[in-house]
């Protein structure tokens, strides 16, 4: 049996966890990614896998993928002109429309979001490019700037060094020997 501590401390911890920035994040994530899975069904879904199922319809002759059968079992009935048809209720059989559609749709929405994964890391990658320009920009703005600045202090540096030196010069460094 549990405890009151041990239920305050899990409800404390839950409580913890919720009220973290990254339970938020974890939220918009999800909500986000059903949005996003409802548009890429629709354009699989909607544009390619119609097409695609009309070339492979083309190609293997039926009207679509949905009519591709192997029969392991198979059970008739009699339509209402009396004519044999296949019950595929009480069939059995691989339904190799559906199999294939399966994998036409897992590689459609696979391609979509490889595309639009290697658009936002071209992005990204460009962000990151600008970024560093601009850090190498600013780095040398301030090197040059620095550069600049000792650039003065030495020039006034200098004449004060020339003006010492002069003034040293003339002056007489020591006691002068008379002859």
């Amino acid at each position: 049996m549990v405890n009151d501590k041990e239920k305050k401390g899990f409800w404390k911890e839950f409580k913890e966890f919720i009220t973290r920035g990254n339970i938020l994040d974890m939220a918009v994530g999800i909500i986000v990614g059903g949005a996003f899975t409802a548009i890429v069904n629709a354009l699989c879904n909607n544009i390619l896998k119609p097409i695609v199922n009309w070339i492979l319809a083309l190609i293997l002759g039926t009207d679509s993928l949905s009519e591709v059968y192997t029969f392991l079992t198979t059970a008739y009935t009699t339509d209402e002109t009396g004519a044999q048809v296949i019950d595929l209720a009480n069939s059995i059989y691989i339904d190799w429309g559906t199999f294939i559609n399966a994998i036409i749709n897992f590689l459609l929405i696979a391609i979509v979001l490889f595309l639009i994964i290697k658009a936002l890391m071209r992005v990204q990658k460009m962000r990151d490019e600008a970024k560093a320009a601009i850090e190498e920009a600013q780095k040398k703005a301030e090197e040059e700037k620095a550069a600049k600045k000792a650039a003065e202090e030495g020039t006034s540096a200098a004449a004060a060094g020339v003006s010492a030196a002069d003034a040293t010069a003339a002056a007489p460094v020591g006691p002068e020997k008379k002859e």
